[in-house]
C-alpha cells in the first residue's frame, strides 16, 4: 500500500472512531442532561454555570497548549511525553490551590451567593483528574488510535451519568452535576492509564520544556482568548441578570456546544496528525487542505442548519416547555458555532506549519472585534419583555454572531496564502453546501405547519432533510460524499469477508 493510501485509510479509521465517540459521547450525554435538566431547577444550573466559568481558563493552563505541540512534532520522544505530563500535574495542583483559596470571591462575583464556595472546591477537583490523562489521550491520538478514548469515554459517561441522576432524583441539587462532572475525570482517567501501556518516566527536562514553548505558549495564549471569549458572556449574564437567565443561558450553550464541539473534535484531532505528516511536501499539502475544507463543509452546515430548524421540537420533546426561552439562544449559538469550527479548522492548518504565533495574533483580532460586539450590546443585556425574559442575551448573541463573521473572512485571509490558494477558493469550498442546505430546511420548516406530533415532526423532518441532502449530492456527484461512502463499503466488506 503506497504511503498516500496509507494514510488516507489511516485517517477514515481516525475519522470513524472520533465519529463514533462523540455520537455515543453525546447520546449518553444527551441522556443525563434531558433527566437533569428536568429534575432540577434553572437555578440549579446557574449556580453550575458560574463555577463553570472559572473552570474553563484553569484547565487551560493545565494544559498548556503542549499537548498540541506533540502531535505537531514528528516524532516525541519518552522524555518530551514525560516532561509533559509532570508539568500538567503539577500546575493543575498549583492552580487548584489557588481556586481553593479564591473560592469566596468568585462567589462574590455572582450576587454573593455562599453556595458557590463549597461547589467550587469541589468542582475543581477534576482538573488534577483531567491533567492526568492529557498525555495518554495525546499519545492515542498522535498515532491516529483513537479506539481507546471512545471507549473511555463512553464508560465514564455510563457510570458518572448514572450517579449524576441518582442524586439529582435524591434531592442534591447542583451537587449531583459537580459529582457527575468528579466521577467522569476519574473514570475515564483511569481507563487510558490501566490500557495505554505506557508509564513516564522520572524525568523532568527543561530543554524538553522549551522545546514546545514556540507552538505550546501561542495555542496557550489562543486557547486562553478563545475561552476567555467563550466564557465570558456567562459571567456578565450571571453578574447583571441574575443565575436564572444564566440558567437559561447555560443549558443552550450545553446543548449547542454538544453539536459545535463535536463536529470541531472530530476535525481537529483527526486532521492535525494528517497534516503533520505531508507538512514538508507544499502541493500535497495544499490537496489535502482542499479536501478538508470541502469535507468539512459537507458535515457542517446540515448538522447545524438541521439542528436550528429542529430545535423547537427537540426542546420540546426533551424538557416539554421548561426551558423555551433557551431555544432562540441555542438558536444563536449555532450559527455562531459556524463560524467557531471554521476558525478552529483554519487554525490547523497554521499550527501544521509551525507558525502558532500567527494564530495568537488571529485571536487577538477576532477577540478585539468581539470585545467591541460586547461593549455594544452590554446596556441591553438585563432587557426583559413580559414573555421574553431572554431578551437582552439574544442581543448580545445576535451581536457575537455578527463578530464572528467578521472573523472568518479576516481568518480566510490569513489562512488562504499560507496553504497556496486564493482567498475566493476558501469561499467557494463552502458556497456549493451551504446553498443546498438553505434550500433544503424550506421543507424542513413547512413540515413543521402540518405536522404537531414532535415525535412524528422530528422523524419527518430528519427522513427528509439527509435524504435530500444525499440525493442532491450523488447527483452533483460529489466527490466528497463518494469517498465516505467508498470508505463505508469498504469496511462494510472487510467486516463480512
Amino acid at each position: 500500500m503506497s504511503d498516500t493510501a496509507d494514510l488516507k485509510l489511516r485517517t477514515a479509521r481516525t475519522i470513524k472512531w472520533n465519529f463514533i465517540d462523540r455520537v455515543l459521547s453525546q447520546v449518553l450525554y444527551a441522556v443525563t442532561g434531558i433527566v437533569l435538566a428536568r429534575v432540577l431547577s434553572q437555578e440549579d444550573f446557574g449556580l453550575v454555570g458560574a463555577t463553570l466559568v472559572f473552570q474553563a481558563f484553569a484547565s487551560l493552563f493545565i494544559d498548556s497548549g503542549f499537548s498540541y505541540a506533540l502531535i505537531q512534532r514528528k516524532n516525541p520522544t519518552q522524555v518530551d511525553y514525560s516532561t509533559v505530563l509532570w508539568f500538567n500535574i503539577g500546575i493543575a495542583t498549583l492552580i487548584y490551590a489557588i481556586l481553593w483559596v479564591c473560592a469566596p470571591l468568585i462567589a462574590w462575583c455572582f450576587q454573593n451567593d455562599p453556595r458557590i464556595i463549597p461547589l467550587s472546591r469541589v468542582m475543581f477537583l477534576s482538573f488534577i483528574l483531567n491533567a492526568s490523562a492529557i498525555v495518554q489521550t495525546n499519545r492515542l491520538m498522535k498515532k491516529m488510535d483513537v479506539k481507546m478514548i471512545a471507549i473511555s469515554n463512553s464508560i465514564g459517561l455510563i457510570i458518572s451519568g448514572a450517579i449524576g441522576i441518582l442524586l439529582a432524583l435524591n434531592g442534591y441539587g447542583a451537587w449531583a452535576v459537580v459529582w457527575q462532572t468528579i466521577s467522569l475525570a476519574a473514570i475515564k482517567s483511569a481507563i487510558l492509564w490501566f490500557t495505554s501501556h505506557w508509564l513516564p518516566s522520572l524525568t523532568f527536562s527543561w530543554n524538553a520544556l522549551k522545546s514546545f514553548f514556540n507552538v505550546g505558549s501561542g495555542m496557550m495564549i489562543t486557547s486562553f482568548l478563545n475561552t476567555l471569549f467563550q466564557n465570558i458572556y456567562s459571567f456578565f449574564i450571571g453578574n447583571r441578570v441574575g443565575l436564572v437567565s444564566l440558567g437559561y443561558y447555560t443549558q443552550s450553550d450545553k446543548w449547542s456546544k454538544m453539536g459545535v464541539m463535536s463536529i470541531t473534535q472530530i476535525l481537529t484531532s483527526s486532521f492535525l496528525p494528517v497534516l503533520s505528516q505531508v507538512q514538508d511536501d507544499p502541493e500535497r499539502y495544499t490537496r489535502t487542505t482542499t479536501k478538508m475544507n470541502r469535507f468539512t463543509a459537507y458535515l457542517l452546515f446540515p448538522a447545524i442548519g438541521f439542528l436550528i430548524v429542529m430545535a423547537t421540537p427537540i426542546f420540546h420533546l426533551l424538557f416539554g416547555t421548561k426551558w423555551d426561552p433557551s431555544i432562540v439562544l441555542f438558536q444563536l449559538l449555532l450559527v455562531r458555532g459556524i463560524f467557531t469550527v471554521l476558525n478552529s479548522l483554519y487554525n490547523n492548518y497554521i499550527i501544521s506549519l509551525g507558525k502558532a504565533r500567527l494564530v495568537v495574533y488571529m485571536e487577538v483580532v477576532r477577540d478585539s472585534v468581539a470585545i467591541i460586539a460586547l461593549i455594544a450590546t452590554i446596556p441591553f443585556m438585563a432587557m426583559t419583555l413580559p414573555n421574553d425574559p431572554v431578551y437582552g442575551v439574544k442581543i448580545l448573541l445576535w451581536g457575537q454572531v455578527i463578530a464572528s463573521a467578521i472573523c472568518w473572512i479576516a481568518t480566510i485571509c490569513v489562512t488562504a496564502p499560507l496553504t497556496n490558494r486564493s482567498r475566493w477558493a476558501y469561499v467557494a469550498d463552502l458556497i456549493p453546501y451551504l446553498i443546498q442546505v438553505c434550500i433544503i430546511i424550506v421543507p424542513m420548516c413547512l413540515l413543521s405547519m402540518v405536522i404537531s406530533n414532535v415525535i412524528l415532526l422530528l422523524i419527518a423532518q430528519s427522513v427528509v432533510g439527509l435524504s435530500i441532502y444525499l440525493l442532491v449530492n450523488h447527483l452533483l456527484h460529489s466527490q466528497i460524499q463518494k469517498d465516505a461512502i467508498d470508505y463505508v463499503m469498504y469496511r462494510f466488506r472487510k467486516k463480512h469477508q
